[in-house]
């Protein structure tokens, strides 16, 4: 059949419509699943992380409260303490009604155990000081603070799954809009063989929106939550953008909360820790007025534990401000052998008592690095410290750091009783702690790792850890030349 010029026209835009139509579909579609994964993170996710911070003030507070009035039987701190009790039910109500997970469900029922057995403690302890009864005291302070410390846990774990569903569904309209990316380009080249021009423009009119969404997508992926983005046309797209701007202006919000959460948490708990410890010293040094030798011997005993819960808030501000990627690092150029002697004379007092033999070695001129200097001693410290720590007496440990292609690498090997295969890679992570061989010492807190990792991933590094039971560690950091 010889179809006319026009006849030809026709049927060439016919096809391009028919195509142009396929693709409006397809991309209305899936701009209308990418609303509603939006809706959802706005409705749901991003509102329960929001309670798991106000959760977290308020059990925080309980136990502030609930302290004090220990301490001073005030009723007005009484009040205070049911105030922060009536909000934290008030705020689990609603996290429990927009539970839309059965792991979240479940996170939220062992809150609530753990809170019964909380409450139910803290009214014994005021019953029984009301009543002047006598009641075990130190068992129900210390079912207090486990029933607490369940339930922040529980908190840490909810808020990892609104953050993963967070990220699964950012991670979801990522592949939405690309695609209907794919599509739309492929539906154009399509259409550039039949009328080049007509082609160039629909193509523009459809990828420069969806170009957008996914830069944005990738920006907000990076922690960029910047809410400029401008889509006019068509309306859909419009709405999209709209929707996109305020779950950016809710995240901006959870960024500054979580920021003002340290801040509080410093102030909280650093600031008391170093008076209680001041006034400790003073009590020793006698301020107080003549003390007995036992209670010297108290004193003496309080001021280390105060002194270990300060280093331990510290490692946990330090470690949170290095998972927010609020860490501020300093870099300039330096070198690592004076920074491992400076370390090494740190430790000498715990290398003589325990009568340790300490080799050092420097395989030829290292080359200055990009660093920043008070971190990377924090590294050299914590590895060091190790070392020593879990090394026997007479036993022996070496810090070795040499040219490894264009890489500087550190070691620090020791005698110790060795780390289990299955614990070398989770040492790292925080609060894991590995099962050491054929020894009962105590462990630590389980952050120095986990501190030292960030702060090597940071410098472009990486570390790991190798042992043979039985014939020691050696924990190993490489950093770029």
């Amino acid at each position: 059949m010889n179809l006319s010029l026009f006849s030809r026209f026709i049927l060439s835009y016919l096809i391009i419509f028919i195509l142009m139509t396929a693709v409006s579909v397809y991309a209305i579609i899936q701009l209308h699943q990418l609303n509603r994964s939006t809706r959802q993170m706005l409705q749901i996710d991003t509102p329960m992380l929001d309670f798991v911070e106000k959760l977290t003030n308020s059990i925080l507070s309980q136990l502030r409260y609930q302290k004090k009035y220990v301490l001073t039987r005030d009723r007005l701190l009484y009040d205070q303490f049911l105030s922060a009790r009536e909000d934290f039910h008030k705020f689990f109500s609603d996290a429990l009604s927009r539970a839309d997970t059965q792991q979240k469900r479940e996170s939220l029922n062992k809150i609530k155990s753990h809170l019964d057995r909380f409450q139910s403690f803290i009214d014994k302890e005021i019953e029984g000081i009301r009543k002047n009864q006598p009641f075990p005291k130190r068992m129900v302070e210390q079912e207090i603070e486990k029933s607490a410390d369940g339930i922040l846990e529980e908190l840490k774990r909810l808020e990892a799954y609104a953050r993963y569903d967070i990220h699964r569904g950012m991670k979801v309209l990522g592949e939405s809009a690309s695609s209907a990316r794919r599509l739309v380009i492929i539906m154009s080249i399509v259409a550039i063989l039949l009328l080049i021009a007509i082609s160039i423009l629909l193509t523009k009119s459809m990828t420069r929106p969806i170009a957008k969404l996914m830069d944005k997508t990738k920006e907000i992926s990076k922690g960029v939550f910047q809410c400029d983005l401008n889509i006019s046309s068509p309306p859909e797209l419009a709405e999209f953008a709209g929707a996109f701007n305020s779950m950016c202006a809710r995240l901006m919000t959870v960024d500054k909360m979580k920021s003002d959460f340290f801040s509080s948490m410093s102030h909280e708990l650093r600031t008391p820790l170093t008076s209680i410890k001041e006034g400790i010293s003073l009590l020793r040094d006698g301020a107080g007025g003549p003390i007995a030798d036992k209670q010297k011997i108290l004193l003496a005993i309080l001021s280390e534990e105060s002194k270990r819960l300060i280093d331990l808030v510290n490692s946990l501000l330090d470690l949170s401000k290095m998972e927010a990627g609020m860490m501020p690092y300093v870099f300039e150029q330096a070198g690592l052998p004076p920074l491992i002697e400076r370390a090494v004379k740190e430790m000498l007092p715990l290398i003589e008592v325990k009568k340790i033999t300490f080799e050092t070695t420097v395989d030829g001129e290292l080359p200055s690095l990009p660093i920043d200097r008070e971190r990377m001693l924090q590294v050299l410290r914590n590895l060091i410290g190790n070392a020593l720590k879990f090394t026997p007496e007479g036993g022996r440990v070496r810090v070795s750091a040499g040219r490894l292609n264009r890489e500087v690498k550190v070691s620090v090997t020791d005698t110790g009783p060795g780390i289990p295969k299955e614990n070398l890679k989770t040492i790292f992570e925080k609060f894991r702690q590995a099962h050491l061989l054929n020894s009962d010492k105590t462990k630590g807190t389980g952050l120095g790792l986990a501190i030292v990792k960030h702060i090597i991933t940071a410098h472009g590094g990486r570390v790991w850890a190798e042992n043979e039971p039985e014939q020691g560690t050696s924990f190993t950091f490489v950093l770029p030349a």
